[in-house]
């Protein structure tokens, strides 16, 4: 037990971790999954769910809580030598997941299970495996089956290697601005990059591509020069543009060639066929007129954004020829002047504690629990650690990750530590446990840090993610939570759980304001809510743009051939703004080259009409006062997040509302009904 990643006693010990302990503990637990797998597919070997739970899921759950805790602190507290442990033991693991996935011997025993004698959440379980092992290569045979394995290792470390590279061209990048270049940046930020500066013993103020450091200049900085400084870093990142170290062009090209010889081996057309298998959408061509039919929609409603914009551009700011680097700012000082409020005016009153214990209060009213704090060990002293509990029972815990810094990768996610499970071995109930992880700037001069209004909606995603993996009610640990949902409505409980943040019954409970700890004035409440929708059809043109490239880029797009003429195409047909031809987005577009996105971006337009209609039932049911109805909440929990992946999305989203989803919520939520 000398080694902590072996300790499986109760939550991962992150504090003793070291890099020298993942080579050993790998070692040990492939070695105990191998033989697990050997004994269950032994002829004699009973096809019988629960014996092969007992025997091989029990092993490849501690190897698969290991190794996620391996990947995360590998995410979150990157350092030479924990990547180093990573990327030799990366081979092995990935080698060990796909021989179990095409198992043939395996397979033969998940096919001889009588589902008759199954649970019905194990029988969703059966049915996602089989359906899992056809994917995974299980019916290909001789040269087939061994190239579709060396596929998925070379798959995994290209992936792992796009990931690095984002990450080191985005620490890579430092510019120590002037006093005098920094006109507009706001107060906090410029004392953040100040300290950042002095802490290297350099002159100057330290700006980084970091999102706290990168998007308040782009906003507000008066300074056209360092605006376009600090776009042409960061749009040039890890591309031919930029430092040829971190280049990920003939990364993103090996990716694409091997998803699609993946997919020809299992017998599809192209990779969006096979994304789209475990998914709610039913073809690449459905997904395709989803996208085109919601940018029809949305155009009009965007070309008078880009309108307003290029006038006021020209009349007030004298831009008469804006800039890529000129739109965020002409669309904070449009916004400014349109509804008499700024960003950072509103940022004073979010501090960080008073919109967690506001995010905590509507949890808890809503879904009936009690969060509180809790402990366990940790990677960084900023993290917290909390438990949910039930009628004095636990039902969950979660890590709350909150703060930007080197070595941690940039974005927000959730990430299970481990799922709700009846354990086969023992009978005991394990309870979920979570990562929640954010990237808000510091505190600064001894305040608390403070969030803008983005940052909150960012905080309420992320744990509506938490939420459906921590209040379910199955037992099956492949279906319990996230497990087993369909990607393209995994993004509902999280898109849900925004609609909170423009809700006045919930958003006064949570502001302060750092200096004087008045709440946030209605009035002020009342601009930002005219500003809800403010540009918010370009916002949906700007996702569909990177959707339909992500889906026509996994269907007729030649993986050899330069992915930027495709984008090209894309924007001619969605964009209003067109970039410059140095930018490179797609060269950090970590979502569908490093994430689980590829050919399913479309899941955050998708999900965002089914997160849209079920809040609607909560605007139906809402009190005299605005609160959401308990009993809405009630009917919602044990609806969608008690039932995780159990049954089909489409069957949740029918007995929380009774019917189908359709488009008008959301159309009439973002202002463009």
């Amino acid at each position: 037990m000398s080694n902590p990643l072996l300790d499986f006693t109760d939550l991962p010990l992150f504090d003793a971790i070291r890099p020298e302990h993942v080579g050993p503990a790998m070692t040990e637990l492939l070695g105990q999954a191998d033989q697990a797998l050997a004994q269950v597919t032994a002829p004699g070997f009973a096809a019988d769910w629960n014996a092969i739970a007992g025997t091989l899921d029990v092993a490849t759950e501690r190897l698969g809580r290991a190794w996620g805790v391996i990947g995360h602190l590998n995410a979150v507290a990157d350092t030479p030598e924990l990547r180093a442990a990573y990327n030799e033991a990366l081979p092995k693991v990935t080698e060990f997941w796909t021989r179990l996935g095409a198992d043939e011997k395996l397979y033969a025993k998940y096919k001889a299970i009588d589902p008759a004698r199954l649970t019905e959440e194990q029988r969703q379980a059966r049915k996602n495996a089989l359906r899992n092992f056809v994917l995974s290569g299980a019916e290909l045979t001789g040269a087939a089956k061994e190239r579709f394995s060396r596929i998925q290792e070379r798959a995994a470390e290209v992936s792992q290697k796009f990931s690095e590279n984002a990450l080191d061209a985005t620490d890579a990048f430092a510019y120590y601005a002037d006093a005098s270049e920094l006109d507009g940046v706001p107060p906090d930020v410029v004392q953040g990059a100040r300290a950042a500066a002095e802490a290297e013993g350099k002159a100057g103020h330290k700006l980084t591509l970091k999102m706290p450091s990168y998007l308040p200049v782009m906003q507000f900085g008066t300074n056209r020069t360092l605006r376009e400084r600090l776009y042409r870093a960061y749009v040039t990142r890890a591309s031919d543009q930029g430092d040829p170290r971190f280049d990920n062009t003939p990364l993103v090209k090996e990716i694409l060639s091997l998803r699609r010889e993946e997919s020809q081996l299992l017998g599809y057309k192209n990779f969006a066929e096979v994304s789209l298998v475990p998914k709610m959408a039913e073809s690449p061509t459905q997904v395709i007129q989803f996208l085109r039919d919601l940018a029809r929609r949305a155009r009009p409603f965007a070309e008078k954004d880009v309108a307003d914009m290029r006038t006021f551009a020209a009349e007030k700011l004298g831009l008469a020829d804006p800039q890529a680097w000129d739109w965020s700012f002409i669309a904070e000082k449009l916004k400014e002047e349109r509804y008499s409020f700024s960003e950072q005016e509103v940022k004073q009153y979010f501090t960080a504690p008073k919109v967690l214990a506001g995010l905590f209060k509507i949890i808890e009213t809503l879904f009936e629990v009690a969060i509180r704090r809790d402990y366990a060990p940790t990677w960084n002293p900023g993290v917290e650690f909390y438990r949910i509990e039930r009628d004095g029972k636990l039902v969950g815990q979660f890590y709350l990750d909150p703060a930007a810094r080197t070595g941690k990768r940039g974005g927000a996610w959730m990430d299970d530590v481990r799922a709700r499970w009846l354990r086969p071995d023992g009978g005991k109930l394990q309870t979920p446990v979570a990562h929640l992880v954010c990237n808000f700037a510091e505190g600064v001069d001894g305040k608390p840090p403070l969030l803008t209004h983005d940052d909150v909606i960012t905080l309420f995603h992320e744990s509506g993610h938490g939420l459906h993996h921590m209040l379910t009610q199955v037992n099956e640990r492949d279906v319990s939570g996230i497990s087993g949902v369909e990607w393209d409505a995994v993004e509902l409980p999280s898109q849900f759980m925004e609609n909170f943040c423009w809700e006045w019954g919930v958003l006064k409970h949570m502001t302060a304001h750092v200096d004087t700890g008045e709440p946030l004035p209605r009035e002020l409440f009342d601009k930002m809510l005219a500003a809800k929708n403010f540009q918010s059809a370009l916002g949906t043109l700007r996702q569909i743009e990177f959707a339909l490239f992500d889906m026509l880029l996994h269907s007729d797009h030649d993986p050899q051939a330069d992915i930027m003429p495709l984008l090209q195409q894309v924007r001619d047909e969605v964009a209003l703004l067109h970039p410059p031809a140095f930018n490179r987005m797609a060269h950090t577009f970590s979502h569908i080259f490093a994430g689980g996105y590829a050919a399913g971006y479309y899941s955050y337009k998708w999900a965002e009409v089914l997160s849209a209609d079920a809040y609607a039932a909560f605007e139906e049911t809402a009190g005299k006062d605005g609160l959401p109805s308990v009993q809405t909440g009630r009917k919602y929990r044990q609806a969608i997040l008690e039932a995780g992946g159990s049954r089909p999305a489409m069957e949740s989203f029918k007995a929380f509302r009774g019917r189908e989803p359709t488009l008008d919520a959301l159309l009439r939520h973002q202002g463009m009904a």
